[in-house]
């Protein structure tokens, strides 16, 4: 894999050779020590030659660059006719400092735009560090991080352009497993309570953020959205841990962020053309589809309360129709039927 490379501006080709080539060092002493450090038997020069693309004196160089300017154990094995990492002391060997190749850089601070796109701000006095770390490392290779901001676009569809003022507070809570007093807000009846909760997961769902969690009021399982907690303080006690069989049963077995175990199987059928894309997109972790003879196609999902799912089957409007359970069938078309009555009672 080559190492891409941006001019600075102003900078000409003649005058960052020198640049060129010290780049490409750093990246193939890098991705030889990663090809080492991954296997357990000897590496041929020849192999090394072919996954570096360079020649035999390059990496021979790259070799000794690695034993005599970072002590690297890298010795050679005759009867094998490959190199290796000898284990000293029953320790790995390591790089000194933090290295990255090109191609990681790119990738790590595209994680960071989106987790940026996410939520504005909220991990921005824990990620400076790393960022700015990056940065430099990207400074010292002639790397171009303003491509990023440019070029990549992150879209937030649906979501709730709400602050997560306590999103710090939950996640310490969390991975500390300590118990939370809350106050939260409930949109279906509008009124706000407020109760203790062991945190068990965090949950990024459609451009929101969830909390799962034991709720002591409750004595049950229950999920909170982040934006609805309107206080939240850590308490001074053990959370309660529920196992991850029991998690995912009660909320990974439905449709969508309505937990509870799944007791009904939605069949819905798309028409030939609509299948061209919902064939394509994953509804449930544990949904069934099968294309008919004609070329339309035939969803099965598993569901307990069917509030989301009606709202996504509704959006494909005559493109698809609810074959089963009637009951499935009856809420659409007790919905298309409203529908239709707001349209005629509303023309003028």
């Amino acid at each position: 894999m080559e190492s891409q490379f941006v001019y600075p501006p102003g900078r000409t080709d003649h005058f960052t050779t020198e640049a060129i080539h010290t780049m490409n060092s750093f990246q193939r002493i890098y991705q030889l020590h990663r090809i080492l450090a991954s296997r357990r038997l000897p590496v041929s020069r020849k192999a090394l030659e072919e996954r570096l693309e360079c020649s035999r004196a390059t990496i021979l160089r790259t070799i000794e660059t690695l034993r005599n300017s970072f002590n690297a154990p890298l010795e050679y094995d005759r009867e094998r006719n490959g190199y290796y990492y000898e284990n000293r002391d029953g320790c790995a060997f390591e790089l000194p400092g933090v290295w990255f190749d090109a191609d990681e850089l790119y990738a790590l601070l595209t994680a960071q735009q989106l987790l940026e796109h996410i939520q504005p701000g909220l991990l921005d006095v824990q990620l400076k560090p790393i960022k700015d770390r990056l940065e430099k490392i990207l400074a010292a290779q002639n790397l171009n991080n303003r491509e990023i901001a440019s070029r990549v676009r992150i879209l937030s569809i649906m979501g709730r352009n709400k602050t997560v003022s306590h999103f710090q507070h939950v996640a310490s809570a969390l991975l500390q497993r300590q118990q939370l007093e809350i106050a939260y807000f409930s949109r279906s009846n509008g009124e706000q309570t407020n109760r203790t909760v062991s945190p068990q997961r965090l949950a990024h769902y459609r451009d929101n953020w969830y909390l799962d969690a034991w709720c002591h009021k409750r004595e049950a399982l229950r999920s909170f959205a982040l934006e609805c907690i309107k206080k939240a303080t850590p308490v001074e006690a053990a959370a309660r841990d529920i196992n991850e069989a029991e998690l995912d049963e009660h909320f990974a077995t439905s449709y969508g962020i309505f937990a509870g175990k799944a007791n009904h199987t939605a069949v819905l059928r798309f028409t030939a053309e609509r299948a061209r894309w919902v064939a394509d997109e994953q509804w449930h972790p544990q949904q069934q589809g099968t294309f008919l003879p004609d070329g339309r196609y035939e969803l099965h999902i598993p569901y307990a309360n069917e509030t989301e799912l009606v709202m996504d089957i509704l959006k494909h409007g005559s493109a698809v129709e609810v074959i089963s359970p009637a009951s499935l069938r009856q809420i659409i078309v007790k919905n298309l039927n409203e529908m239709q009555k707001t349209y005629t009672d509303g023309k003028k």
